[in-house]
């Protein structure tokens, strides 16, 4: 289980402010669709715990995307923009990959793939920012990063305040068994 923070490119930014919040709002529904996904796995394996804690960050992430669906004055998601849909790593940059969950991690674990998320989505935003010749554009990504850039200091802080789990920590006292 890695935590490495892969580099961010962006091939072509997004033109306007719509453009850019709807890539904003993608992002923010990809990750709690993630963390969903990642609880209700973690439930199917009696992993209470973690479960919780992916609900927890799924909410969070719900609400900002409802949050910019407000600001935004939309009813619904707007499409989002044909050269917004090729995510650097082919995933949004805020969604947790799928291959790092393991069916006995514990919080820790789940923090250290909360924080990587939301160091990728603060580095998106910076390269947008900085990319932009759109002044909203620039504002909005800044604004995003400067929330993502928070969202970082509190996972560390929560990350600073929860047990770093023993070497053993995957060992399953009662695997499964197969049988052919």
């Amino acid at each position: 289980m890695s935590t490495d923070n892969h580099p961010v490119t962006v091939v072509q930014g997004p033109q306007t402010l719509d453009e850019f919040m709807a890539q904003a709002l993608a992002m923010e529904q990809d990750a709690c669709e993630r963390y969903t996904e990642f609880a209700d796995t973690l439930e199917q394996h009696n992993n209470h715990e973690v479960a919780s804690l992916f609900r927890t960050m799924a909410e969070h992430e719900g609400k900002h995307a409802r949050r910019i669906m407000a600001e935004m004055g939309w009813k619904e998601a707007p499409p989002l923009p044909s050269h917004a849909q090729n995510w650097p790593g082919r995933e949004s940059p805020e969604a947790a990959p799928f291959d790092e969950v393991h069916y006995l991690m514990q919080p820790w674990h789940a923090l250290q793939l909360a924080l990587a998320a939301e160091r990728r989505a603060e580095a998106f935003f910076a390269v947008l920012a900085r990319l932009t010749t759109n002044e909203a554009v620039r504002t909005a990504a800044l604004e995003m990063r400067a929330e993502e850039t928070h969202h970082v200091a509190l996972v560390q802080a929560w990350i600073d305040k929860t047990p770093k789990p023993d070497a053993d920590w995957a060992m399953d006292p009662d695997p499964p068994r197969y049988t052919d």
